[in-house]
């Protein structure tokens, strides 16, 4: 009885705080930030001319557990929704890491969620920085549970930043405001996204799908299809562009960040691979379970659709990114890398070239090479005592 009153009272105390940041939000901040228009330019296959879309269809509109919208975001902030427990938080061990790395060798520390620091060919690439203690707007939002692993003090000059797209666990403006104060890096990112850093007094290069920027030490960026979609508020929804990158490297191979996605059509990863082969790739494992066993949604890919990625990118080297930091979904906080860890095995392929890595420990990456054939995914592979008990 007890226990029923204290989830009453916890849901109405929510309930009530919700209600007050909403009113407050709406006298102060909705006129300037309801609906923000980003970008203004020509019809294309994936902008209409108001709004970004996927051209594979899109299956990003509804929760990611059906049912209402509403509905979904109660349960979410309640917790109500019989989520397994996650850690209040991690213990992580920050490294220093050196201020370049020359040449072929490439050195990648893991940061936290989608943030990793490549050091290659005497540059410093940094993607979707978040040094925040949150991943949202004015403080709101989930909260960490493991620190940067590379306290921002420590962080080498940066010299490329790569923004995939607009949402707060990706595009922290606290953070870009200290890296540009600091480094004035060369910052990419996809169209409509830069009127937003231009707000704050943040250069950015735009660039639409397969547009390039050149960089330093002889770069190519490529700005690549992925499947997802934008919003910093309720209604500017897809007035922005998300995307992936390619990172053309003078040689050792690329780099490719596949930002924030859904499978989709499943051809992206092809389109990316045709720019030159892949040294190591950047894919997303987590935020894909919202009910039991689902294995995707819409806009994120769990590990069965991510070791498909890795397959169709041809990549010599992958790490999982995009779990164990943020809560953003409903699987267990170590359920990505087990998964990870079976559908690897499942298909066949050696330990070590798709896996994870610790937070804030640098990783060696050897130069490129082609990787071996994987076998077909049988799903009685998967339908295992191991997977099942996953959470």
């Amino acid at each position: 009885m007890g226990r029923a009153i204290g989830r009453v009272l916890k849901w109405l105390g929510t309930s009530v705080l919700f209600a007050i940041i909403a009113a407050c939000l709406a006298i102060v901040l909705v006129p300037p930030f309801l609906d923000r228009v980003y970008y203004r330019g020509p019809v294309s296959s994936h902008f209409d001319g108001q709004r970004f879309f996927n051209p594979d269809g899109d299956d990003t509109f509804r929760p990611p557990a059906g049912r209402s919208r509403g509905g979904f975001l109660l349960r979410f902030v309640t917790g109500s929704d019989d989520r397994p427990a996650w850690p209040d938080s991690v213990p992580v061990t920050p490294s220093r890491p050196p201020a370049r790395v020359e040449g072929e060798r490439m050195l990648v520390t893991w940061i936290g969620h989608s943030s990793v620091l490549v050091q290659t060919a005497g540059l410093n690439i940094l993607t979707d920085p978040v040094w925040s203690e949150t991943a949202g707007p004015f403080g709101f939002g989930p909260r960490r549970v493991t620190r940067p692993g590379v306290r921002f003090e420590d962080l080498p000059r940066i010299d490329l930043v790569l923004l995939s797209h607009n949402h707060y666990d990706h595009f922290d403006l606290a953070t870009l405001e200290r890296l540009w104060k600091r480094d004035r890096p060369l910052i990419v990112t996809p169209l409509g996204n830069d009127a937003i850093l231009r707000s704050r007094g943040i250069a950015s290069l735009e660039r639409d799908w397969a547009g390039r920027v050149r960089g330093h030490g002889g770069i190519d960026v490529v700005v690549t299809r992925n499947h997802h979609w934008d919003s910093r508020w309720f209604t500017d929804r897809n007035r922005a562009l998300w995307s992936s990158f390619v990172v053309r490297l003078p040689s050792g191979g690329n780099l490719f960040f596949a930002g924030d996605t859904g499978l989709g059509d499943g051809k992206w990863p092809e389109e990316a691979a045709r720019y030159g082969p892949i040294r190591l790739a950047l894919i997303p494992i987590g935020a894909f379970r919202f009910e039991p066993h689902q294995m995707s949604i819409g806009s994120h890919i769990g590990p069965i659709d991510a070791a498909t990625v890795f397959q169709r990118l041809g990549a010599a080297r992958a790490i999982g990114i995009h779990w164990g930091t943020f809560r953003l979904s409903y699987e267990a906080y170590d359920t990505p890398p087990k998964l990870l860890r079976e559908v690897m095995r499942c298909r066949g392929y050696p330990a070590g070239l798709f896996g994870t890595v610790a937070i804030g420990r640098p990783v060696e990456i050897a130069p490129y090479a082609p990787p071996p054939a994987p076998h077909p995914l049988g799903p009685a592979c998967l339908d295992s005592p191991a997977v099942q008990a996953l959470r």
